[in-house]
């Protein structure tokens, strides 16, 4: 067996938010998965890489907050002790950024901590394929320490993108999902990010749809706009990673832009691409923030023109510079989250008021629901994943569309 982690710690036989839930990979070696896409795509080639290793399950952690490392070591401890025969191997940021932590568990006999290699990767599961163009991370945010668990950023090839994209669509996948840490970085080839979308759209003429993940609005270059603008297979949706609406507060978090660079973005992208949706990341509670910043937070739903928001209460992670900055208090983090999060919903009910009476292009996914192509989530019970339907809206539940179909493939 070869994998693309190392092993630094082993121990002998007699001695297992909603970005943090856990989900299990299928496969003859168990994978319990925490965190974001980019750790689905290394789960798919984690347990790919243990195939044949009998009660095996691997654990792929996650370190984006405090409460997802504590959820990965409570599912470890709970696997052992309900299946105390199982070979429990600890993957992803957290184990690499604390491996004697958790090689101290019980049952856990590996702890892998070498960074990937820059090369493609895919994941297969579900309805859409997520494509792995880039990982790691140059940059230093002060409430971050994924750089500590990915490394430094780098690139897989254009052509083992496009290879990797061709089997994703042999597979049936109607629409894949670039992703990667910090996606507009990506630069291989002589290839930026808006160039390399652009060649595998070309190179890829069959596949119907072709999404990003979440993207920084400030390393968008011209190729990325006009991609937007001239190529209508690229979804129209973008998440950006925001994370506050207050100049002084992205100064302190070492972010990159401004307010008004990513209010001036969302504007010009709109410009080229008039059905856009936005989502966002923001982060509540940062260090320092007083009621007239989260107040900046708030406006930037309407100033961006933003629909689908993350909402993330800051959580002080060891090792990061935020961490060592006055706090504020924990029942002013969690109202201020609560009301960004009620704020967000009406948003998104206004979102979905506007689609009503409209014919939409969804593809079906598992659980009786369907996407549009800029994110919109339908109701489309009894009807199979991986089809392509339209719909007619009729109306709305407040998170998703109720359609009636009008005709499928």
């Amino acid at each position: 067996m070869t994998t693309d982690a190392m092993v630094v710690a082993t121990r002998p036989e007699d001695a297992r938010p909603e970005d943090a839930a856990p989900r299990e990979i299928r496969s003859e070696v168990e994978v319990v998965t925490f965190g974001c896409r980019l750790n689905s795509v290394d789960s798919e080639v984690l347990a790919q890489a243990y195939q044949g290793h009998e009660q095996t399950v691997i654990v792929n952690t996650c370190a984006v907050t405090t409460e997802a490392t504590r959820q990965a070591r409570q599912a470890i401890r709970r696997l052992h002790r309900e299946r105390p025969e199982a070979r429990i191997v600890v993957a992803g940021c957290a184990a690499r950024i604390d491996p004697k932590d958790f090689s101290s568990l019980g049952g856990v006999e590996q702890v892998l901590t070498e960074h990937p290699p820059a090369r493609a990767r895919i994941a297969t599961e579900g309805t859409r394929g997520y494509l792995a163009v880039q990982n790691g991370c140059d940059h230093d945010c002060t409430f971050c320490v994924i750089p500590l668990g990915r490394g430094a950023s780098r690139s897989a090839g254009p052509e083992d993108v496009i290879s990797q994209a061709r089997n994703l669509i042999a597979s049936g996948k109607r629409e894949i999902v670039l992703t990667g840490v910090d996606l507009t970085s990506y630069e291989a080839g002589g290839l930026t990010l808006g160039a390399l979308v652009r060649l595998l759209l070309r190179e890829c003429p069959d596949l119907p749809r072709l999404r990003l993940s979440s993207i920084d609005c400030v390393e968008a270059d011209a190729d990325l706009i006009a991609a937007f603008a001239e190529e209508e297979r690229l979804c129209p949706h973008l998440h950006l990673s925001l994370q506050s609406g207050d100049d002084l507060i992205l100064k302190r978090m070492k972010r990159r832009h401004l307010r008004a660079d990513a209010i001036g973005f969302c504007k010009m992208i709109r410009a080229v691409r008039p059905d856009i949706v936005f989502g966002a990341d923001l982060i509540v509670g940062f260090p320092t923030e007083s009621e007239e910043m989260f107040q900046q937070s708030c406006a930037l739903l309407d100033d961006c023109g933003l629909t689908y928001i993350h909402v993330f209460p800051f959580s002080a992670r060891p090792g990061a510079p935020a961490a060592r900055m006055p706090q504020v208090a924990r029942g002013i983090v969690k109202q201020r989250g609560e009301r960004l999060r009620n704020l967000a919903d009406k948003t998104l009910a206004r979102h979905l008021d506007g689609k009503i009476g409209s014919t939409l292009r969804l593809l079906t996914e598992k659980g009786g629901t369907a996407r549009a192509s800029d994110f919109t989530l339908a109701l489309t019970p009894e009807i199979a994943a991986g089809r392509m339907i339209d719909g007619r809206v009729t109306g709305h539940n407040g998170r998703a569309l109720e359609v009636a179909l009008i005709s499928g493939s």
